[in-house]
């Protein structure tokens, strides 16, 4: 059976390690992508093959979803985090202005929602260098309009381009982008949280992994099918790996000799 928690990208532990590491990237100018996964993201890659293999190719696969770093906890990463989007955004960003780093973003609803986006976090970091900024049409771009964006970053330098087009549009854009230099990070819905197109779940149910009950409370239309289709799966595949998990533990443990 397929492995329905991504336990193989845990070589991050922390939220100031995830940050370290990123950083040192853009710095160093290394290409490629980021993910952040919650149970969307992992039910997404066990239902489709292809996916799966885009996500192992990234540079690193965070815990964004809390039930996932439970899951991996279990699975004997003890020193696994939850890294939230959201708030990786904002301490990248942070960072970036510290570190000269030429930022872009590429995604939201449209430009209204980026100037929204821009005013917050020129507001908080007023040293950012926010060189690219794009709100894609949803519908496929035209030759003429991929080759707009490809000159418009490379032009301005960007060397952390945040990709917001929910998953796993994101991913698969990103991993078909990587021609463009910077490094990238799929950012989901933060942009809508920041700009308070959204509102975000208290901290209290962030905590206790009932961030995705508060989010069907806010729209219930879009998200219904998706959690009835995903979440009692993660919770029974994923329970079934944790056993099989201990079992074969257990099984080694006792061929060694071992209480």
């Amino acid at each position: 059976m397929k492995s329905v928690i991504l336990s193989t990208h845990v070589a991050v532990s922390g939220f100031q390690q995830a940050q370290d590491t990123i950083i040192e990237l853009c710095r160093t100018g290394q290409q490629g992508y980021v993910c952040l996964a919650n149970v969307h993201m992992c039910m997404e890659a066990l239902d489709d093959p292809d996916f799966a293999l885009l996500l192992s190719q990234a540079r690193l696969v965070l815990a964004d979803g809390r039930p996932l770093c439970w899951m991996q906890r279990l699975m004997g990463h003890t020193s696994a985090r939850q890294i939230r989007g959201q708030d990786l955004f904002l301490a990248l960003c942070e960072q970036a202005q510290h570190h000269n780093i030429r930022v872009g973003i590429y995604g939201g609803s449209d430009s209204v929602q980026l100037q929204q986006l821009t005013d917050v976090l020129l507001n908080r970091f007023p040293r950012l260098h926010l060189a690219y900024r794009f709100a894609p049409p949803f519908r496929p771009l035209t030759a003429s309009e991929e080759e707009k964006v490809r000159e418009d970053i490379q032009a301005q330098g960007v060397q952390l381009l945040f990709v917001g087009l929910g998953c796993p549009k994101q991913e698969k854009w990103m991993a078909s982008h990587q021609h463009l230099g910077p490094l990238m990070i799929g950012i989901g819905a933060a942009v809508d949280f920041i700009t308070g197109t959204k509102l975000s779940a208290p901290r209290w149910m962030q905590k206790i992994g009932l961030e995705w009950l508060y989010r069907f409370s806010q729209e219930p239309r879009r998200l219904f099918w998706r959690y009835i289709k995903h979440n009692p799966r993660f919770l029974l595949l994923g329970l079934w790996q944790v056993i099989g998990h201990w079992w074969n533990r257990l099984v080694s443990r006792k061929q060694l000799g071992k209480p």
